[in-house]
């Protein structure tokens, strides 16, 4: 049987002996120590910030400073690594020092960073997608806590709202509903994860964040510009404008300390009672009661009803002895990230050089990532246009990719580059010291609280229904809707070796670039991340043309006139409005143990080890 057969077989099958470089009695020896630890660590753990006082104090003073390069990591014993928030890396990594298991120091970051981020990127009540290496069993497994539509929303195709790109004010969108809202399973997905593969107490991994909704957080000057494009929301209804403006009135400005006392109520009573506290229990009461207030059709039942997806990785031989393991339909990331690197191949581009040194090869990667566009077509449009099936089973083969680049090359009806003129989410990724990997993605997937800005007792409600009326409309009322996520480890002749999680706009293009750099252009991860990357591309809402963005100044001029395709370049305060794709990953070698983790190179992340 093959290494991929053998980690997705049937869990009953014995336990699969582990790839790493110890003997039979060693690996005893250390699931006893191990033991041994847990069982000492377990009576004494304690995640409450005071007992690492000093880190927090120093990691908290880091939230205010943006990064300019990767932030890297070494050891040997456990590894977090996240996109923003470099304090919630630094509160899971305790998880993992106080005996916790990868998914403890996951699941106790990314509860942090919501909190951290007032619930405006990310939320309790968005989405998560999870896939994990159990090193025991020499297995991955997959989880899907992504959005489910509303049962009675039966006229998806004509919930208002949207998102218009092509101008500053209406990025924050263009119609207030309570149909916009749709149930997300990132609090479900937390409580899955931990009662399958966690260790610490529950309660535990809620110390950190409850602490830090008491206590408060200083505005920084990026955070500031949350307020400044969505003050007008945020006061339209009484328990947002109490819960995230000033007692005068007025929005909070760089320096000011945030406090949420509603949301750490909150936060305690789901630690002390369980998920089940917002999915059916008092909290649902009153989301379902707030949404319709604004015209929306969810209710209590579809709360309850809300269960997360266990299942089998969606698995990919991409060569040279690279396999990558991601999450299958009905998410609908890991599908295009295999498609785009199939593309790869059909395409030349490794065989035209780097993208930041050839503009051949840029051009090349370009068209690839564009490829992506076809996601937004009726399936049955879609495959007339490659002349072939366009299921997700077809589009990862090496044979679609040869049509898709056919069809690319002869020219796409839709979404071709404009010629050039004159001259949030957030990311977790956690190793611990026996091998196990967990990456997640979750988000809120709405831009900063969204447009309908609903709080219930401290828990942020997004509107991600407001610019997917299309997608939903394809799928039955209270089914899955299939996200973008991607979010994956890879394994390399057999072994796991890194660990990985995307999000922004370009998530898909930085996913791209990132698995290349590192399984082609054999970089590191933190060499990977700092190598210049290319944004989502914006679209002209009138031609539907696009340009190509990039980071100021990080491009040589020569490579991004050679394209011959529009650009434009875009510097760090704007990156995330301007499409930008954060990626970050955690390495292992599978002969020493040797982790290496990097964070994200344009904002306040950390990457942490020990």
């Amino acid at each position: 049987m093959s290494p991929a057969a053998r980690r997705s077989a049937d869990s009953h099958v014995p336990p699969v002996v582990c790839r790493m470089k110890r003997t039979v009695r060693g690996r005893l020896l250390a699931s006893l120590a191990s033991l041994l630890l847990l069982t000492a660590c377990r009576a004494d753990t304690d995640l409450s910030p005071e007992r690492w006082a000093a880190d927090y104090e120093r990691f908290m003073e880091a939230q205010l400073v943006d990064r300019t390069e990767a932030g890297v990591a070494t050891g040997e014993n456990g590894a977090v690594t996240v996109a923003y928030n470099g304090l919630a890396a630094r509160a899971g990594l305790e998880a993992l020092k106080q005996g916790g298991h990868a998914i403890d120091a996951a699941m106790t970051t990314a509860l942090m960073q919501v909190a951290l981020t007032a619930g405006a990127p990310i939320s309790y009540f968005g989405i998560m997608s999870l896939v994990y290496y159990d090193a025991e069993t020499d297995r991955v497994h997959t989880m899907n806590a992504e959005w489910n539509a509303v049962l009675g929303e039966d006229d998806p195709a004509n919930i208002p709202g949207g998102v218009d790109l092509s101008s500053p004010d209406g990025i924050y969108g263009t119609e207030v509903s309570g149909r916009t809202a749709l149930v997300g399973g990132f609090m479900k997905g937390v409580a899955a994860a931990h009662e399958r593969f966690g260790r610490l107490p529950w309660a535990e991994i809620f110390k950190p964040s409850i602490h830090v909704a008491e206590r408060g957080f200083p505005i920084s000057k990026k955070v500031e510009g949350y307020w400044e494009g969505r003050a007008a929301d945020l006061a339209r209804l009484p328990e947002t404008k109490a819960t995230l403006l000033k007692e005068d009135g007025s929005p909070y400005v760089e320096g000011d300390v945030l406090r949420q006392p509603a949301l750490a109520a909150t936060l305690r009573a789901v630690a002390e009672r369980g998920a089940g506290y917002m999915y059916g229990g008092p909290w649902a009461e009153r989301a379902a009661a707030a949404v319709q207030a604004d015209g929306g059709r969810m209710t209590v039942e579809d709360i309850a009803a809300y269960d997360v997806i266990w299942d089998e990785p969606l698995v990919a031989d991409l060569g040279e002895g690279w396999e990558l393991y991601t999450n299958p339909p009905p998410n609908a990331g890991g599908v295009a990230m295999i498609e785009a690197q199939r593309l790869a191949a059909a395409s030349g581009l490794l065989g035209e050089g780097h993208w930041t040194e050839s503009p051949e090869a840029l051009r090349t990667a370009l068209d690839v990532t564009r490829a992506s566009l076809l996601d937004f077509l009726p399936p049955e449009l879609a495959a007339s246009l490659v002349d072939g099936e366009f299921t997700p089973a077809a589009r990862v083969t090496p044979e679609h990719a040869d049509r898709l680049w056919n069809v690319i090359q002869t020219g796409l009806p839709f979404g071709n580059w404009a010629p050039r003129g004159p001259g949030h989410s957030d990311d977790v990724v956690a190793i611990d010291g026996e091998g196990n990997i967990v990456a997640i993605t979750h988000s809120i997937n709405a831009v900063l609280w969204g447009k309908t800005a609903i709080v219930v007792d401290g828990i942020t409600i997004g509107d991600p229904a407001s610019f997917q009326q299309t997608q939903l409309a394809r799928i039955e009322p209270g089914s899955r809707l299939p996200a973008p996520t991607q979010t994956g480890i890879l394994f390399r002749d057999g072994r796991p070796v890194l660990g990985f999680a995307s999000m922004g706009s370009g998530l898909h293009q930085r996913t791209f670039q990132g698995l290349l750099n590192v399984m082609r252009f054999g970089m590191t991860v933190d060499e990977a991340i700092d190598t210049p990357d290319f944004f989502m591309p914006n679209s002209d809402p009138a031609t539907g043309s696009l340009t190509f963005r990039v980071p100021g100044g990080r491009f040589p001029r020569a490579v991004l006139d050679g394209t011959g395709y529009a650009y434009e370049e875009i510097y760090p305060m704007e990156a995330r409005f301007g499409g930008e794709g954060l990626w970050v990953a955690i390495q292992r070698d599978p002969e020493t143990g040797e982790l290496r983790a990097a964070s994200h190179n344009r904002n306040n992340s950390a990457a942490v080890a020990y």
